[in-house]
């Protein structure tokens, strides 16, 4: 590969602070708050908390990898430094790349059904102008991508921001006090939290994509560790925020059992802003769909970087400085996946392999330690991996067992 070839260093901390936030808030929370209340109960804020924590423990590990080895597909780079197998190497790669892939692509087929409520339009059209469109901003350049991200990032955000100033002027319909939002009573209370935990636990990946594209981002040592922590603590405060106003101004059984219940919220105070909130769920996918394109194609190239597949995907464009064919490629399947396969079993799949990647990561970087091969960035943590591990293995056997 020619060495002259490299990405242009365009992404700042507010742009690449922003990215991950649409990656990690993405349209789940849309209906995710539903769900979780019908585990958790009036435990629900509590169960994002808890589930805040458990990622932040990972997050710290992705935080010292991505300043050891800043290059794009990170999690190869992890993996191979710490157990040096080619084979293992590869396959976790190609896992992070299917997560992408599915994700998308699942995106796209729900971006028909929002699309289709206010539009009449064939799938097939509706699938290939989202995918079609958020490619080609993909690979005009990072820092345009970024820009796009942020704006709809921040379009998402208000939409969040309604719910929790609308919806809190409804916190008189119901009778739950502060107190039992956060308090458990009873040792049933704190399985409940836990089950609740599980599921609002996948509400904050996305944060991990934000390491792959760390050779665009500038001063990567200083500003990809910041970015990636400020992503999560605001994505929490978010989640608890709606967590919080959904449950005191919602009826319980009405909460749990809708399948949008953040439209019925708004709904509640005034018809129009429910329509609002389905037209920012489309901004939601839409950004969901350009951030996995992006990383998708970032592990691609960092992988023919690394001649774990072919030097092809490593090709970058003289005019954009993008990984043009990895992009091309990552397209082309995430549009057979979108048109022509049954996406609700592949999208399952992805909470499982997201949490194999997590495990090798967190280990990674314990093995990495055993070997001195580590150097703390600003926070001395070695329980941390360790910790990060047990606690991903746990939740690939409650995901297995349930």
């Amino acid at each position: 590969m020619n060495e002259q070839q490299t990405l242009s260093r365009k992404a700042n901390l507010p742009l690449l602070l922003f990215h991950g936030l649409g990656t990690i808030l993405g349209a789940g929370i849309y209906v995710l708050v539903g769900k979780i209340a019908a585990t958790s109960g009036t435990l629900a804020p509590l169960a994002f908390l808890v589930a805040a924590i458990i990622a932040g423990i990972t997050t710290l590990s992705y935080c010292q990898l991505v300043v050891m080895f800043p290059k794009c597909s990170g999690e190869t780079h992890y993996v191979d430094a710490a157990f040096q197998q080619p084979f293992l190497t590869r396959v976790i790669g190609l896992l992070v790349i299917f997560t992408g892939i599915v994700s998308c692509a699942t995106l796209a087929n729900g971006f028909v059904g929002y699309l289709q409520s206010f539009y009449p339009i064939e799938s097939w059209i509706a699938i290939c102008i989202v995918v079609i469109g958020m490619s080609t901003i993909a690979f005009y350049g990072i820092a345009e991508s970024l820009w796009a991200a942020t704006i709809v990032t921040l379009i998402e955000i208000s939409g969040l921001a309604l719910v929790v100033f609308y919806g809190g002027s409804q916190v008189e319909l119901t009778t739950t006090s502060l107190n039992e939002l956060f308090v458990p009573t009873s040792t049933h209370d704190f399985g409940l939290i836990l089950a609740g935990a599980f599921l609002a636990f996948y509400a904050f990946i996305g944060f991990e994509d934000m390491v792959n594209i760390v050779e665009e981002v500038k001063e990567p040592e200083r500003t990809m560790p910041r970015a990636i922590i400020l992503a999560l603590l605001i994505s929490s405060v978010i989640y608890i925020a709606i967590a919080v106003v959904a449950i005191l101004a919602m009826p319980m059984a009405e909460l749990a059992d809708s399948e949008a219940p953040l439209r019925a919220l708004l709904e509640r105070y005034d018809t129009n802003l429910g329509k609002w909130i389905s037209v920012i769920s489309l901004f939601a996918i839409i950004n969901g769909v350009l951030t996995q394109i992006i990383m998708a194609s970032r592990v691609l190239y960092g992988m023919a970087n690394q001649q774990r597949v072919p030097q092809v995907f490593g090709l970058i464009s003289e005019k954009t400085k993008t990984p043009w064919f990895a992009t091309l490629a990552v397209t082309g399947v995430v549009l057979m996946f979108a048109l022509a396969l049954p996406l609700v079993t592949l999208a399952s799949y992805r909470s499982f392999i997201v949490l194999c990647v997590f495990t090798l990561v967190n280990a990674s970087l314990v093995v990495l330690r055993r070997k001195k091969m580590t150097e703390d960035f600003t926070l001395k943590t070695p329980a941390f991996p360790l910790l990060g591990t047990i606690i991903c293995v746990v939740l690939l056997i409650f995901k297995i067992a349930y």
